[in-house]
């Protein structure tokens, strides 16, 4: 195991409940000797699986540190069998600043693993939750929504993976989290996620999209709350039953489920999300924002589906997101 500058200031492997922080040394024209704080929280009881908890990956998206926040409070031992370890800010200078990317260094978290012992503050975070926490886990939860500039139909998804049972054991953990969707996702890009990394050590891994507009609301925070009950005691850390309601299967087979902005100015929707397309309708009408009298661009569909995400702003630069149509199954 590489060495790291980041430390525990409370144990990750005893009974009972922990909080504390990943101190990692960071000097700075304020602080010539100061750390970067990273909340941490550890509830342990017995032998058992350990399923690491994570949000805020990206610093504008808020149902998972709100409901991973109240689980550190309400979440008591003698409730689990095995381990949780809580990471409800895992980027926390971009958490703090409400920015997807890293103030301190520009670096977007989930483009940074497996990341550097010694690189920058983002690599270093990075480095230390691949090399120190999950190995340790059974299960892997990251949860997302949309931030200041996306917006998402709310889902829980997992990736096809080459290894097929890995892939399956995600897919049904997936399906107990219990989303009003459930995705097999297909990513734009997925080198250096946080996804890719932990899928790569093979472990179980959710990841979810949960809403957006740079912030939370009661039902994404319902939907949070309840889908991380389900997956704990899908995973044996808690007793019970899994809470199941109705939820809709999606799929995003190929590149055709992207749809990308080739003017800038003004969008104006067509569609709203949850609404089914077909191929070659147009989605969004892109109006100059400099000057009248001329005809908007349009933005189509490229394939039949359902609008799943959408770009938030009102103004749009080429080569922004427009869309996601992922395909009812």
């Amino acid at each position: 195991m590489t060495n790291t500058p980041i430390t525990a200031t409370i144990p990750l492997d005893a009974q009972g409940v922990h909080h504390g922080f990943l101190k990692l040394p960071h000097s700075r024209d304020d602080s010539a000797w100061g750390s970067v704080m990273i909340p941490i929280t550890v509830i342990a009881n017995g032998q058992g699986p350990t399923a690491l908890l994570t949000a805020a990956n990206h610093g504008d998206e808020y149902e998972g540190p709100i409901a991973l926040q109240e689980l550190a409070v309400t979440l008591r031992p003698e409730q689990i069998k095995g381990r949780v370890i809580l990471l409800p800010m895992m980027n926390m200078p971009a958490f703090a600043a409400g920015a997807r990317c890293s103030p301190i260094d520009g670096a977007n978290m989930n483009r940074s693993f497996p990341g550097r012992p010694d690189g920058t503050v983002t690599q270093k975070i990075c480095h230390y939750i691949a090399t120190r926490l999950v190995p340790q886990a059974d299960i892997v939860l990251d949860f997302h929504s949309g931030g200041r500039t996306l917006d998402f139909l709310p889902f829980a998804a997992a990736h096809v993976l080459p290894d097929k049972t890995q892939e399956a054991a995600c897919m049904a953990a997936m399906q107990a989290f219990n989303a009003p969707y459930s995705v097999r996702m297909l990513e734009i890009d997925n080198v250096g996620m946080f996804d890719t990394e932990v899928e790569t050590q093979g472990k179980v891994f959710v990841t979810t999209e949960l809403g957006g507009a740079g912030t939370a609301t009661a039902r994404t925070l319902g939907i949070a709350k309840r889908g991380i009950h389900n997956l704990l005691i899908h995973t044996g850390i808690l007793s019970g039953d899994v809470q199941m309601q109705n939820t809709v299967q999606l799929d995003m087979p190929d590149a055709r489920c992207f749809v990308f902005c080739e003017a800038a100015g003004l969008v104006e929707y067509l569609v709203d999300l949850g609404d089914s397309v077909t191929e070659g309708q147009t989605l969004a009408r892109i109006w100059p924002a400099d000057r009248t009298g001329v005809a908007p661009t349009l933005c189509f569909a490229t394939r039949d589906g359902v609008l799943t995400a959408r770009h938030v702003p009102g103004l749009i630069k080429m080569g922004d997101f427009v869309a996601l149509i992922a395909v009812p199954l």
